[in-house]
């Protein structure tokens, strides 16, 4: 599907180009700048909610010229408000979790293909083919529910890997563990996927072998487990599992895309998503430093028909090589379920 479809442009449809096409396809920085500046202003004049927080807090989208003056929208707007580009009919929704009585996140999808491209490509540039692999998603918080973009994602990621006893595991633990040794014992390589609790449950009551496992976490004690550091988990999990190291996805409900760690709490972006650190007495400031502590603010390009330029509540700081950490939340921020614990 291209972007052109079903918008309303003040410049010639021709001109448009491919922008699903393009945004895969980056070769070098001053791709990924194109891109952007060029979503920014599609999105900027083709996306009400958006467009109406430019002009509330006075920005001339036409002066924008770098992708550091580029206004971020409040991740809060996708609880209060319909955030979608363009006027294609909305096909999925994908919600947050929430906790009890508070408000969810919505992110309306006009186009699911997008999403699996974004979790398939960035899957394969960080871990390879998922046809390789035995992949186990142990996400019980979340696995009943449809709209989670967590098991959206898992459930295409367990059919890319074209083995059948890939799969969702609750309750049935033993099982996931005799699978994973006959697995193993083929030779293929092992990828499990599982919120902190559940896998501190696996850790702690079964405390099998997965050494040369791949095992991920991806937040979240839900309330089930006091909260503990990511390093306080890390430490656990490995200890518990024979494991090396515990990698890590940074992603959220508002994203089409996820961050990957493959240790030490160091996450990194696929070519189409970038991580900018905010002043965090100015939110319109981006810090240029690597090593300053600010709020992490996102330019994911996949989501090209709600807004790629999204301010998180999160607390990160860069790295000169491009990596980054995520340290913690604003005070006053709602829990998130996505790999949000406090350091």
């Amino acid at each position: 599907m291209g972007l052109s479809a079903g918008w309303n442009f003040n410049i010639p449809r021709e001109m448009i180009p491919d922008l699903t096409t393009r945004i895969f396809n980056l070769k070098n920085q001053g791709d990924f700048t194109g891109a952007a500046l060029a979503i920014f202003k599609i999105q900027a004049e083709n996306n009400p909610v958006y467009k109406d927080f430019l002009h509330q807090i006075g920005i001339d989208k036409a002066a924008i010229t770098s992708i550091k003056e580029i206004p971020f929208l409040p991740v809060e707007f996708f609880r209060s408000h319909k955030i979608i580009t363009g006027s294609l009919p909305v096909i999925k929704i994908f919600e947050s979790s929430g906790t009890t009585g508070a408000s969810v996140s919505r992110h309306y999808l006009v186009d699911t293909e997008i999403y699996k491209r974004s979790f398939l490509q960035a899957f394969s540039l960080f871990y390879g083919d998922p046809s390789e692999y035995f992949i186990a998603a142990l996400l019980p918080s979340y696995a009943e529910r449809e709209n989670s973009s967590l098991v959206y994602m898992m459930a295409n990621l367990i059919k890319a890997s074209n083995d059948t006893r890939s799969g969702f595991f609750k309750n049935n633990i033993r099982e996931l563990i005799s699978t994973i040794g006959l697995a193993r014992a083929e030779g293929r390589k092992i990828f499990l996927m599982g919120v902190s609790f559940a896998l501190l449950d696996l850790a702690e009551k079964f405390s099998p072998d997965l050494s040369d496992s791949i095992i991920m976490e991806t937040g979240g004690m839900k309330g089930r487990k006091k909260e503990i550091t990511r390093t306080e988990l890390h430490s656990i999990l490995k200890n518990r599992l024979n494991v090396k190291v515990i990698h890590s996805e940074y992603s959220m409900t508002e994203l089409l895309s996820q961050a990957y760690s493959k240790g030490n709490g160091i996450f990194r972006c696929p070519p189409w998503m970038k991580i900018l650190i905010r002043d965090p007495q100015d939110p319109l400031s981006i810090i240029t430093e690597p090593g300053r502590t600010g709020g992490i603010s996102i330019i994911d390009l996949a989501n090209l028909y709600s807004c790629s330029f999204i301010a998180t509540n999160d607390l990160g700081r860069l790295h000169k090589d491009g990596g980054f950490e995520v340290l913690g939340r604003f005070d006053a921020s709602d829990i998130r379920g996505c790999n949000l614990l406090s350091e």
